[in-house]
């Protein structure tokens, strides 16, 4: 009897369990990749909801839609094998009526969600772009095109509002528009997962849009344009207390970005542990061209390979209506980083562009505005940055006269990238409009001898050398060079 009820009672947790477990294949959604599973998608995810929860598993095979959007306690499990695949008809996509954001996967306020398993998705994003600017070229859809891009295409996943959320071991791809945005999510688990973004211009990575509380681990990203991205869209919202961890990321723009986009701030970011490689512009990029903030961040143990440039610190300006936004408390340690003679991502799908030339390899930057803008309290540690060097006076040039260096533009209006400026005077590092940089047990290695010194530091106050290094072949130079500075100590 006892045997019985015993029994009776696994039988009964079991099948309460049970309930909450549930075959795409109940709601007639098809596995052949050709079937549009829209609709009987949706139903499913309503359906486990509005029961109280549960997970809707997907097994091997390929299942066709449009738009569907997660609902509260909803986990999508995506097995081995399984691909939801985006359609290639434009008008299978809906917006997210908050934001006009159209997307594959999508959510907005909803609460305890996830998407799990070592499943696909893939937004078809090249055939699907193709589809739209055919659509707008035929005028049966206003032309929005910008740059040659459709400007309304779907993103891959786009969550915006939701708490409680983890995407784990999944791999996005081939989206039309961003593959991977998180937006205004709080409690966010983010963990091995591959976001792949080759197929189209402006295929960011990952952008994280004013999150709190999230978390990127243990993932690898390949983008054709930015990999990891923080963006800040809301003047009235921030990007707090994020940690990204153990990351691999490749980009034919840059591979860690902060901006472009700054209307609010970034506040305790925690970016340790990650490799970047094949990249064509920064490894570690922090932006502030719009207002906004960028305050305690830290960069630690950050390896970079075949990069074209390593640090670049920037405020701007680009909008008239606010003033310029603060950038300080960052500190950058244990990086190491090869810049490459040439460009570093030939053979992508989508490289980027050669640009902002003629100039001689550029070097890692920190720029704050006149007028009083400084970047504030830099601390560059334990750094190596190695450049091929090779600078050559004849093919572009910025000597160290006060009229050549003054005349470097300040640019405040301009997208925010390394070589702006183009030809600057150092090929190591350059400072200008900055208060309370120090550099401690930093190496800058040249591989062939330059024109110009290894830093050039402008119109700064208080700057800090301590153990600082410099490898430059062809006999010996002043690799420091001061010009309206004031306070600096070199130990």
């Amino acid at each position: 009897m006892k045997k019985y009820t015993l029994l009776l009672l696994m039988s009964v947790a079991l099948t309460a369990y049970g309930q909450k477990d549930y075959n795409a294949s109940l709601f007639g959604i098809m596995s052949n990749g050709t079937t549009l599973n829209t609709t009987s998608i949706q139903k499913a995810i309503d359906y486990i909801s509005e029961s109280g929860g549960g997970t809707l598993h997907f097994y091997v095979g390929r299942y066709l839609t449009g738009t569907v959007f997660l609902k509260s306690n909803v986990t999508v499990n995506l097995h081995e094998g399984a691909i939801l695949l985006g359609s290639t008809n434009p008008y299978d996509y809906r917006e997210i009526e908050k934001v006009r954001m159209p997307a594959l996967v999508a959510a907005c306020e909803a609460d305890n969600i996830a998407i799990v398993g070592k499943g696909v998705i893939d937004g078809q994003g090249r055939e699907l772009c193709y589809n739209f600017l055919d659509q707008q070229q035929k005028g049966v859809m206003p032309d929005g095109t910008r740059y040659d891009r459709p400007g309304y295409r779907p993103q891959g996943v786009y969550l915006r509002e939701c708490r409680n959320v983890t995407v784990k071991g999944i791999i996005i791809k081939s989206a039309a528009g961003w593959t991977f945005e998180p937006d205004q999510c709080e409690n966010m688990l983010v963990d091995s997962v591959t976001v792949l973004g080759l197929d189209f211009w402006n295929n960011d990575g990952i952008d994280i849009v004013d999150c709190k509380n999230f978390k990127l681990l243990n993932s690898f990203i390949d983008a054709a344009d930015d990999a990891i991205c923080f963006k800040s869209h809301d003047g009235n919202a921030a990007s707090e207390n994020i940690e990204i961890r153990n990351c691999v990321a490749r980009s034919s723009a840059s591979a860690i970005k902060f901006g472009t986009v700054s209307a609010g701030g970034y506040k305790n970011i925690r970016i340790i542990n990650n490799r970047v490689y094949n990249t064509h512009r920064s490894a570690i990029t922090i932006a502030i061209p719009d207002g906004g903030y960028a305050d305690g961040i830290l960069v630690d143990s950050l390896y970079a390979y075949n990069t074209a440039n390593a640090i670049y610190l920037r405020i701007g300006a680009r909008n008239t209506n606010r003033p310029p936004g603060t950038l300080k408390n960052v500190t950058i340690q244990n990086m190491y980083c090869e810049i490459p003679a040439g460009k570093a991502d030939p053979g992508y799908p989508y490289e980027g562009p050669v640009e902002d030339n003629p100039r001689n390899i550029s070097p890692a930057s920190i720029v704050g505005l006149e007028g009083g803008h400084n970047i504030e309290n830099i601390t560059i540690r334990n750094v190596h940055l190695v450049y091929p060097g090779g600078g050559n006076a004849h093919y572009a040039r910025r000597g160290l006269s006060a009229a050549e260096l003054d005349a470097i533009p300040e640019m405040p209006q301009s997208y925010p990238e390394f070589s702006q400026f183009r030809e600057l005077p150092a090929w190591g590092f350059w400072v200008r409009h900055a208060r309370n940089i120090t550099f401690e047990n930093v190496t800058l290695t040249a591989a062939g001898r330059d024109y110009r010194p290894a830093i050039v530091l402008q119109e700064a106050d208080g700057v800090t050398l301590k153990n600082v290094t410099f490898q430059e072949p062809g006999g010996r130079k002043k690799q420091v060079h001061t010009y309206k500075t004031k306070n600096v100590v070199q130990k």
